[in-house]
């Protein structure tokens, strides 16, 4: 079972994504330039957007979740400071055993050599394991050593055998994945895959000369105190994300994939709505002050069934001619969608997807839109799952 996720967004002059020179990022498609957003930027502010709006527990994409977030832990519980180092180095380099260049720790600030996903359970439990390490009496190094080495493959279920029912690597772990080769961090596959966004047109950017006048300046002091110039461009972006329903409901719950229709559905209903609300609503960009680049999406296309994923990228392939047949840029991509959509339905047949449309424009197909929390519900309502 899937949920596809089709948005059409404008922005006027701004700077979404910027590459490792400070220009805008791009992609040649269809033999084209196009502006582009890669998936880890718009991933980026839909979590830190999402992470206000839910109470399921948050991760840390951190090297310093031992020295940082659990050594604080460990001395507020009222261990000396020397004997807690100790013991979160001990721990640290257990956790990250077998997980290659992550394993070295500086045994000083405790910092991985790179950062990785660590959720709000993960830290509640890794601190109960030091304090019972310690209330063991004893070395508790050895304790803690011994404790890790039994637990290590199978750490998930000891997290929720011990009343932690977030999922360990936070929200963000279950939604968009944890890549790790640790024996006691379990690998989380990603359920959300994000494609990056692009312009449906070919890309059109200018370069703006802006500078810096001191208002401290003598009258024969001419001249700017600073110039600069900045890569801004407008235009309209496809963007495209898949969610996989079973692997996102175990994720969250630690069911086996094939018993997700079984579990309770509230908690993942909740956290999808509240993803396409981000995807839909929150914008990516640099330079805010400069270009203030809200925006919200104009069409938005939900799609529900369990044949194999497709993107509507193709649609552009050839892309949009602003200004041509008289019609705006924003209505010619919502047409290129709708024909896109035909062209595929007269190749492979009808059925393959229940569909809900929520669009500014005409949309020129059977479909009739509806506003977008209307048009979340009956996709989610679709999909099933226990309280449905």
């Amino acid at each position: 079972m899937f949920l596809q996720v089709h948005y059409l967004t404008s922005y006027h002059a701004s700077l979404l994504n910027r590459d490792d020179a400070g220009l805008a990022k791009r992609i040649t498609f269809g033999g084209v330039p196009r502006l582009r957003v890669s998936s880890q930027s718009q991933k980026r502010h839909w979590r830190e957007w999402m992470t206000e709006h839910t109470e399921v527990s948050s991760a840390w994409r951190t090297r310093n979740f031992f020295g940082r977030i659990l050594l604080p832990r460990i001395i507020n519980s009222g261990i000396e400071s020397d004997q807690a180092h100790r013991l979160v180095y001990a721990l640290a380099t257990k956790v990250l055993h077998a997980a290659g260049d992550n394993a070295a720790v500086a045994a000083d600030t405790l910092m991985m050599k790179q950062p990785v996903l660590f959720g709000e359970p993960e830290a509640r439990y890794f601190t109960v394991m030091i304090l019972d390490a310690v209330r063991a009496g004893g070395k508790a190094e050895e304790v803690l050593a011994e404790r890790i080495d039994k637990e290590k493959h199978n750490f998930a279920a000891m997290l929720r055998q011990n009343g932690l029912q977030d999922p360990a690597a936070g929200f963000e772990g279950a939604l968009f994945g944890r890549f790790v080769t640790s024996d006691i961090l379990a690998r989380v596959d990603a359920p959300v895959h994000v494609a990056h966004a692009f312009t449906t047109h070919a890309l059109e950017t200018e370069v703006d000369y802006f500078t810096v006048v001191d208002d401290l300046s003598r009258d024969d002091e001419t001249g700017a105190a600073h110039a600069n110039d900045m890569e801004l461009g407008a235009g309209i972006f496809y963007g495209y994300a898949v969610v996989d329903i079973p692997l996102l409901v175990s994720n969250l719950t630690g069911c086996d994939r094939n018993t997700w229709q079984s579990q309770d559905w509230a908690g993942p209903r909740a956290l999808l709505d509240l993803l396409i609300h981000a995807m839909a609503e929150v914008s990516p960009g640099a330079k805010l002050g400069a270009t203030a680049p809200y925006s919200r999406a104009q069409c938005l296309v939900l799609e529900v069934g369990n044949a194999q994923p497709r993107s509507l990228a193709n649609a552009y392939l050839r892309p949009i001619r602003p200004g041509t047949r008289g019609n705006d840029p924003m209505a010619q991509s919502v047409e290129a969608l709708a024909n896109h959509l035909n062209a595929l339905e007269n190749m492979y047949g009808y059925g393959m997807e229940q569909r809900w449309i929520a669009s500014m424009l005409p949309w020129p197909r059977d479909e009739q839109p509806i506003p977008v929390q209307q048009a979340i519900d009956a996709a989610l309502k679709a999909i099933g799952g226990t309280g449905a």
